[in-house]
């Protein structure tokens, strides 16, 4: 399956492709399409509220966080498509021979680089849920007020991906045998998780506030 083919489906394909025995998308593709589902409620709460009367004051605001958040869907659909390809691209690694000692030390020396860069994907996956989670926050106060609920729903969208995404950081991490590498990784996982948490709930305490 061809990474770009994803787009091309409805709905109900990606469903369907998601819950059969095929291997992809798997946990860091959907974590992606959840993220793209958080920009997008931010993306239509701006919308409306570009252009109202009411909330002139806040319209260059909002039309940055706008801006912003179409920027952000278009990185996590990418991300979505390229988690696809760096699974592809690691099966691809682990079908190389391994008959003699040369050619088991390149198929390590490539395993270790594509498990990197399998790492990488959903580690940027997760830091743009992160930066949707925190327009979310932006906007919970400025946002139209007929709309806000939608703004508290990006906010738990956002974390949710952003763990679901670090699912596949976790799974590929302990094969990374550079030290460095490892150690920050984790030193990211530990404050995308902990700065997360308290951005979505101060989120929706501002969006309760306001319904």
């Amino acid at each position: 399956m061809s990474e770009q083919d994803v787009w091309q489906w409805t709905t109900a394909e990606f469903l369907a492709q998601g819950a059969s025995s095929a291997p992809t998308p798997g946990g860091g593709s959907v974590s992606a399409y959840v993220g793209a589902l958080a920009a997008s409620m931010v993306c239509m709460v701006a919308n409306l509220t570009v252009g109202k009367e009411k909330y002139k004051d806040v319209e260059p605001q909002v039309q940055e966080i706008l801006a912003q958040g179409q920027r952000l869907l278009e990185d996590l659909k990418k991300g979505l498509s390229r988690d696809i390809t760096e699974f592809s691209k690691f099966m691809a690694v682990l079908k190389l021979p391994k008959d003699t000692a040369e050619q088991k030390a390149a198929r390590e020396e490539k395993r270790q680089a594509v498990l990197v860069s399998a790492t990488n994907t959903p580690i940027s996956i997760a830091q743009n849920c992160f930066a949707v989670l925190k327009l979310a926050q932006e906007l919970a106060p400025i946002g139209n007020k007929g709309a806000i609920s939608d703004v508290g729903v990006a906010a738990y969208l956002a974390e949710s991906a952003l763990k679901a995404a670090m699912f596949s950081v976790d799974i590929n991490l302990p094969q990374v045998k550079n030290g460095d590498y490892q150690s920050q990784v984790k030193a990211e996982r530990e404050r995308l998780f902990k700065e997360a948490g308290k951005i979505k709930e101060e989120t929706v305490q501002v969006v309760q506030s306001r319904l």
